[in-house]
């Protein structure tokens, strides 16, 4: 539909607010509009103006009866630059992370500085601004009551009410073999719970702080959303997880991986559902699973689960992880009752008399 062409500025992170795009590109974060507009209407006469239009081409192709008429079969996108901020100050500056909070009243940014910023939205407006790690912030979530999650290089993941440390995550305190230093939080999400409105869970990823010729397992971590205590924890794989993304009903999280490989777990027990060894070849950048609305139902087909990944190789790819198949409730229920029944007439013929 449409290209938008940021010259030299590489787009590194991005968020979304319904039309609007927070998009970090280098120290700066760029919030753009982008709109869809139906094409100008015009026969063949326009078409061969020369006007120099971005949009969509209009092609003509064969038409009943006849007739040459133009048509364009797709919308025209037009995006506006609204505001553009510096959100890093270190010397290799560098945008990391960029999160909208729920109603869209708050932007929040991280980068290689190791600063949070709080943004007011749309006004872009700096709130608040601290120190939150000592080195590059990796990833942001915000969770419920305005609460920032952020995983920094620093081996920490921190929880923050404003400029005030709520609590500093520990995924290992069960796990004593694995010593502090050996891992660093990669990637952090929170995820709504199936069937439990109102309820949330954070996920996060840890994965090995050193390089070893046998690499070590990467880690999926569950915690709950409030006491922020940590409920599961299982490996992920030995391929450096890069992304992590929480599908909008929370069953599934998928990850992408340093070596474009992506994968699909189920929420409730981290299992591995779904798997492509290097689809893409090299750094998954971002996924993102379809949402259940009308468009998103198209992409789904039937199955239970999509997701978009995209990748250095400046491909998007589309996951899909078929339904799965269960018995239904009451086939189950006539399985259990003829297994009682089978086990008792085996007692009754290995022990007379039984009944």
């Amino acid at each position: 539909l449409h290209s938008h062409d940021t010259e030299t500025r590489a787009t590194m992170t991005m968020a979304l607010a319904g039309d609007v795009i927070a998009a970090g590109q280098d120290a700066s974060c760029h919030i753009l509009r982008f709109s869809l507009r139906a094409p100008e209407g015009g026969g063949g006469a326009a078409g061969s103006s020369g006007s120099g239009e971005k949009g969509p081409r209009k092609r003509k192709g064969p038409s009943p009866a006849g007739q040459g008429d133009t048509q364009s079969q797709t919308h025209e996108v037009a995006v506006e630059t609204l505001h553009s901020v510096r959100t890093d100050f270190s010397p290799d500056a560098l945008q990391k992370a960029v999160r909208f909070n729920a109603d869209c009243s708050l932007l929040v940014t991280g980068g290689a500085d190791g600063f949070l910023r709080l943004w007011e939205f749309p006004s872009m407006k700096k709130t608040l601004e601290f120190k939150a790690h000592d080195g590059e912030i990796e990833d942001i979530a915000l969770g419920p009551d305005n609460k920032v999650v952020t995983a920094g290089r620093d081996f920490q993941c921190c929880v923050w009410q404003r400029d005030q440390l709520v609590t500093e995550l520990r995924w290992n305190e069960n796990l004593p073999g694995i010593p502090d230093k050996a891992y660093r939080y990669q990637a952090c999400r929170f995820g709504a719970v199936e069937d439990n409105a109102g309820a949330l869970r954070l996920y996060t990823v840890q994965v090995p702080h050193k390089r070893e010729r046998r690499p070590p397992p990467c880690y999926l971590t569950k915690w709950d959303g409030k006491s922020f205590l940590p409920l599961l924890t299982r490996p992920c794989g030995n391929e450096v997880v890069s992304c992590l993304s929480v599908s909008d009903s929370g069953t599934f999280l998928g990850l992408g991986t340093v070596t474009g490989s992506v994968a699909i777990h189920i929420a409730f027990s981290l299992q591995r559902l779904y798997y492509v060894k290097e689809a893409h070849g090299i750094v998954v950048t971002d996924i993102a699973f379809v949402p259940r609305s009308p468009q998103g139902r198209e992409l789904l087909a039937g199955n239970e689960a999509a997701l978009l990944s995209v990748a250095v190789d400046s491909r998007c790819k589309l996951h899909l992880l078929p339904s799965r198949r269960s018995l239904p409730v009451w086939l189950l229920l006539l399985l259990c009752a003829g297994l009682i029944v089978a086990a008792i007439l085996l007692l009754q013929l290995a022990f007379p008399g039984f009944l």
